[in-house]
C-alpha cells in the first residue's frame, strides 16, 4: 500500500489531504480495522474508474454520513454482456487518482480480478439478483448483468464492511436490486441515494459520455428532456401511460436516439403502477450512435389516475 500525498507513512498518520492506495484486502483491513476500533464510520463509493463530477458527488454524500471514505476502483467483467465495451471500457487510473486526491478520500481501493474473484472468472461463486426487481428493463436488455453487479458489490461489501455504502440514482434499477442484496443478505449497511449529477445541457453525467461526438451529445440530451415532458404529463394525469410511453419512443427516435425501453414503473418495486399509485419513476435506455445511455426521472402524479 503506499500514501499518494507522500505526507504520511502509516494509517495512523494519515492527514486531512493524505490519500492511502491498497491493493489487498489485508492491507484495506489494516486500515479499516483501526478505523473500526476508533469508533469512526466508514462510507464505501463503488466505482469502475474514469470518474467525473457525478462520482464526486458521491464522495461527498459520503464525507457528508461518515468519518471516513473508501472508494473502490474495478472493472467488473462479470457485469458486461458478451458483446459489451468490456474491454473498451475507460480506464483512467493516474487521473482518478488526482481527482480523489483532491476530493480528500481516505482510501482507493484498487483490486485486480484475481483479488476479487481468487478461484477465477470460470470457477467463481455468482450470485443471482433478485428477479422481481432484476428481469425487466436493464435486466431484460443486459441478461446477467445484475447478477453481475450483485456478485462483485457483495465482494466489496465483505471486503471493505462499510457502514454506508454509497450508490448514484442514475442507476435507479441498480440501486434497488443492491437494497435488496442488502436486506435479503441481511449485511448492516445503510445505502445512500444520491441524485444524478448532469451536464449543463441535462444530459446525465456518465463516463460512456466520453464515446460521444459533439453531435451525439446534442442528440443525447433530449432523452432528459423527453423524461421531462412525460414527468409533467405523468403528474398531471393527462394520458394513459402506454400511450405516454409510445409518443416518448417516438420523440426520442426523432431526434435519433434508438430505444431500448421507456417505461413508467412504481418508484419502490418498479411494478406497472396501479390506480392508486402515486410515487413513479420514468425509467430510459437508448443509443445514441453505438453509445448506450440510461436516466430516469423521479414523478409524484397527483392529477387524475389513467393507467
Amino acid at each position: 500500500m503506499s500514501w499518494l500525498s507522500g505526507k504520511g507513512d502509516s494509517p495512523a498518520g494519515n492527514t486531512s489531504t493524505d490519500m492511502l492506495r491498497v491493493e489487498l484486502p489485508e492491507q484495506l483491513e489494516a486500515v479499516t480495522g483501526q478505523w473500526r476500533q476508533e469508533g469512526l464510520k466508514i462510507a464505501l463509493v463503488p466505482t469502475m474508474g474514469n470518474l467525473h463530477e457525478g462520482h464526486l458527488a458521491l464522495v461527498e454524500a459520503a464525507q457528508n454520513e461518515a468519518d471516513r471514505v473508501v472508494c473502490s476502483l474495478y472493472v467488473n467483467p462479470t457485469q458486461f454482456g458478451e458483446d459489451e465495451d468490456f474491454e473498451r471500457y475507460p480506464r483512467t487510473l493516474e487521473a482518478d487518482i488526482t481527482l480523489l486526491q483532491e476530493a480528500e478520500c481516505d482510501v482507493l481501493f484498487t483490486p485486480d480480478s484475481r483479488v476479487v474473484y481468487p478461484n477465477g472468472l470460470d470457477n467463481a461463486v455468482h450470485l443471482v439478483a433478485s428477479p422481481d426487481l432484476a428481469a425487466s428493463l436493464e435486466g431484460a436488455n443486459r441478461p446477467g448483468h445484475f447478477d453481475g453487479v450483485v456478485s462483485v458489490v457483495a465482494r466489496l461489501f465483505n471486503m471493505v464492511k462499510p457502514d454506508i455504502a454509497v450508490f448514484g440514482e442514475k442507476d435507479y434499477q441498480q440501486l434497488l436490486v443492491i437494497r435488496r442484496l442488502v436486506e435479503d443478505l441481511g449485511y448492516r449497511i445503510r445505502i445512500l441515494p444520491v441524485p444524478t449529477v448532469r451536464e449543463p445541457s441535462g444530459l446525465a453525467m456518465s463516463s460512456r459520455n466520453n464515446y460521444l461526438e459533439p453531435l451525439q451529445r446534442e442528440a443525447a440530451s433530449h432523452l432528459q428532456t423527453v423524461l421531462q415532458e412525460t414527468a409533467s404529463r405523468v403528474k398531471g394525469g393527462q394520458a394513459e401511460m402506454k400511450k405516454l410511453e409510445l409518443e416518448a419512443e417516438i420523440k426520442l427516435e426523432q431526434h435519433g436516439l434508438r430505444v431500448d425501453y421507456f417505461a413508467v414503473r412504481c418508484s419502490e418495486d418498479l411494478a406497472i403502477p396501479q390506480k392508486g399509485d402515486r410515487h413513479l419513476r420514468i425509467l430510459a435506455a437508448v443509443w445514441c450512435g453505438n453509445t448506450r445511455l440510461i436516466d430516469n426521472v423521479f414523478v409524484k402524479r397527483v392529477g387524475i389516475c389513467k393507467i
